[in-house]
C-alpha cells in the first residue's frame, strides 16, 4: 500500500474495509482486534484507527463509535489489491508458459519414440482441461465504460473477458461484485455452476446483473474446448508407405494430408475424448473408425492423464494386419512413463 503506512496500519485498514464490505456496518476496534494475524491489543488497534482517521483512510459516522472507509481508504486497498493480483496472475501465465514448453518438447517426443517402436503413423493431442474449479475471478476497470474480468482455474488456466458499461461503475461496487462472485464461488466445479446458481447471483448483483452474467459466461468459456486452439502432434506419417494396402497413390495421399491439416486428427479426439465410460485402451478397425479418411486403417487409441483434470488422446495409425499385442503393449508403457514424467515434473 502507501508509503507513508506500515505494516501494521495496513493490515488494519485492510481488515476494516473487509469487515465493512461484509457487513455494511461501522467497524469498532473489538472486531478488528479479532483478527488472528494481528496480535495486538484493542488498546493499540484504538491509537492505529485514530491515525487513519487523521489520514482521511476512515471516517467515523456522526451516530458511531465505530469507522468506514474514506474513498481515500477504498483507493489505498483497491490499488494494492490490483497489484497483488496482477502479479499473481503474471506469475501464473509465467509459470504455465513454462509448464507448456516442456511439455510440447515431452509431447513431441512421444510421438517419434512411438512411430520408431512401431514402424506406424502416430499422433498425440495435447492435453484439454476438464473437471475445473474456480480459483479466483477478478474484476478490474479498464476505462470509465468498460471493465476486465479476468477468470483463473485451479489448473490455472486463465480467460480474460471485456466487458462493456452503460454506465460508470464505482470502486465500491466492483469491490461488492468481486466479493459476491468470489464468496460464491470459489472452490466451486465449473460444471456444476448452473442456471439457478446464475440467477440468484444476478438477482443479488440486482441492477448489475448483466456484469455478473458476462462474467459467468467468461468462466464456462475456461472448460470449452476450442478446436482452434487444440493442438496435435504427429510423427511416422510415411511409415504408411511401408504397407502395399496403403500406399496407393489415393489413399496415401489422403492420410498424408489427413496428417497435415489434421481437422480429421481433432474429429477422432473429439470423439474419443467425448466417450468418458471408455477411457482405457480402444481399437477401431476400417469401418468403425469416426473418420471417412482412414477407413482403410486401423487406429488404435489411448486417454492419458497429465496432472489434475487434464486429458489427451495417443493413437498409433497402421494398416488393419497391424501388430495389435506390439500396439497395445507399447500404448500401455507409454501410459505409465507419461504418469511418472508427471510425478517428477509437479
Amino acid at each position: 500500500m502507501d508509503q507513508e503506512l506500515d505494516d501494521r496500519k495496513k493490515k488494519i485498514l485492510k481488515a476494516i474495509i473487509k469487515t465493512y464490505m461484509e457487513t455494511g456496518e461501522p467497524v469498532g476496534s473489538r472486531t478488528i482486534s479479532k483478527f488472528a494475524d494481528l496480535n495486538v491489543s484493542s488498546a493499540t488497534i484504538r491509537n492505529e484507527m485514530s491515525d487513519l482517521t487523521d489520514m482521511g483512510y476512515i471516517v467515523q459516522p456522526h451516530t458511531s463509535a465505530g469507522r468506514i472507509p474514506s474513498d481515500k481508504g477504498y483507493r489505498l486497498y483497491v490499488d494494492e489489491l490490483m497489484r497483488e493480483k496482477e502479479s499473481e496472475v503474471q506469475e501464473i501465465k509465467d509459470l504455465m508458459i513454462e509448464k507448456t514448453d516442456k511439455m510440447d518438447k515431452m509431447l513431441k517426443q512421444v510421438a517419434k519414440v512411438l512411430a520408431s517402436n512401431t514402424n506406424y503413423a502416430t499422433m498425440i493431442s495435447v492435453p484439454q482441461y476438464s473437471g475445473s474449479k474456480v480459483k479466483f475471478i477478478q474484476l478490474s476497470r479498464v476505462t470509465p465504460l468498460q471493465l476486465v474480468a479476468v477468470v483463473v482455474s485451479d489448473n490455472n488456466v486463465i480467460r480474460n473477458q471485456i466487458i462493456n458499461l452503460d454506465e460508470e461503475m464505482d470502486d465500491q461496487t466492483i469491490l461488492k461484485l468481486n466479493l459476491l462472485l468470489n464468496t460464491n464461488l470459489n472452490g466451486v466445479p465449473i460444471q456444476d455452476i448452473n442456471l439457478g446458481m446464475i440467477a440468484r447471483l444476478k438477482e443479488q448483483a440486482g441492477v448489475h446483473g448483466s456484469v455478473v452474467g458476462t462474467v459467468l459466461d467468461a468462466v464456462a468459456d475456461t472448460i470449452q474446448v476450442d478446436e482452434d486452439d487444440m493442438q496435435i502432434y504427429t510423427s511416422g506419417a510415411t511409415n504408411i508407405f511401408k504397407y502395399p494396402e496403403l500406399a496407393d497413390t489415393s489413399k496415401a495421399s489422403e492420410l498424408i494430408s489427413a496428417f497435415e491439416e489434421k481437422q480429421d486428427l481433432v474429429d477422432l479426439v473429439k470423439e474419443r475424448m467425448s466417450d468418458t465410460e471408455n477411457t482405457g485402451i480402444q481399437v477401431y478397425i476400417g469401418d468403425e473408425m469416426p473418420v471417412q479418411t482412414m477407413k482403410d486403417c486401423s487406429v488404435v487409441t489411448a486417454t492419458y492423464e497429465l496432472g489434475k483434470g487434464m486429458h489427451g488422446t495417443i493413437g498409433i495409425i497402421g494398416p488393419k494386419r497391424m501388430d495389435y499385442a506390439n500396439v497395445v503393449d507399447s500404448l500401455k508403457a507409454l501410459k505409465v512413463q507419461l504418469d511418472e514424467l508427471i510425478k517428477k515434473e509437479s
